[in-house]
């Protein structure tokens, strides 16, 4: 099967599947296709999958009839709302998802971290020939209160779900580094690279951070925060780049459980606490 007929398919089901309906002119609007293109993917639906759908003569569309069952898509719940929040946070149009019949959302608004664009386009071409560039970097240590001019040697790039970073090899310091690219100012120069991507030994390599309810919550609540992280026997196990762990604690605010309010502020905790502080300690030298 061609990739633009199978595309045209998984549209017609996913439209089934989240919206309950489709007709001709949903395939013709999304993929510029004829009407007698349009009304041929919808029989060639019908025999792939037979039985998901029925036409329905009062409303004019194909509807999910009620033994529907996904055949070519496997319907995600984190992938709808991922596009339902980037449309909420104006990243994206709907013209540039799949979805029609959205419901009214919207996300929790975060200041904008400003990133130089063409700081990042010759970060990115550094990283790509595997060379070393010059920055102007505004740094937070009280040692270097004025922006800074460093050689770095770029090799991948990292978010803390609210900050984006570049992870590269610091000249000054010899040791691999996060450095945030709204405080890269500028870059100019081009030289030899200071280390190879594969000597990031805490890039490259993961650690299984396990998460359990904290408990000192109530057995109910234990069980439903085990059913929101898909929990099995009471945990589960997260492979976390060891140069992200701390951001991972920070997000999930794993460092504060103890001077929290409650146990409800700090859901989930560490169960191997004692090999994470030890991944982390080494990862923070």
């Amino acid at each position: 099967m061609r990739w633009g007929v199978e595309k045209r398919l998984e549209f017609i089901e996913f439209r089934l599947f989240w919206e309950g309906g489709i007709n001709r002119a949903d395939i013709m609007e999304q993929f510029g296709v004829s009407v007698p293109q349009a009304s041929k993917d919808l029989s060639l639906y019908e025999e792939k999958a037979p039985g998901n759908l029925r036409y329905d003569k009062q409303q004019k569309r194909y509807l999910a009839s009620p033994t529907f069952k996904p055949f070519f898509l496997k319907p995600e719940a984190d992938r709808y709302l991922m596009q339902l929040g980037s449309v909420s946070n104006h990243v994206i149009s709907a013209d540039e998802t799949w979805l029609s019949d959205m419901p009214d959302a919207d996300a929790m608004p975060a200041p904008q971290r400003r990133v130089d664009v063409n700081v990042l386009r010759a970060l990115l071409a550094a990283v790509s020939k595997g060379r070393a560039v010059e920055i102007l970097y505004q740094s937070m240590n009280p040692t270097r209160p004025e922006p800074t001019w460093r050689w770095i040697t770029p090799h991948a790039f990292g978010n803390d779900g609210l900050r984006w970073h570049v992870r590269a090899y610091c000249h000054i310091d010899l040791k691999f580094k996060d450095f945030l690219l709204s405080r890269c100012l500028e870059v100019r120069g081009d030289g030899e690279a200071g280390a190879a991507p594969e000597q990031d030994v805490f890039w490259n390599e993961t650690f299984p951070v396990v998460l359990s309810p904290n408990p000192a919550l109530s057995g109910s609540q234990q069980s439903i925060v085990a059913q929101d992280y898909a929990m099995t026997s009471g945990s589960v196990s997260v492979p976390v780049r060891k140069a992200l762990l701390y951001y991972f604690q920070k997000r999930l605010r794993l460092d504060a459980v103890g001077s929290l309010d409650g146990p409800q502020e700090a859901p989930v905790v560490i169960a191997n606490r004692e090999e994470f502080a030890h991944a982390l300690s080494e990862a923070m030298a």
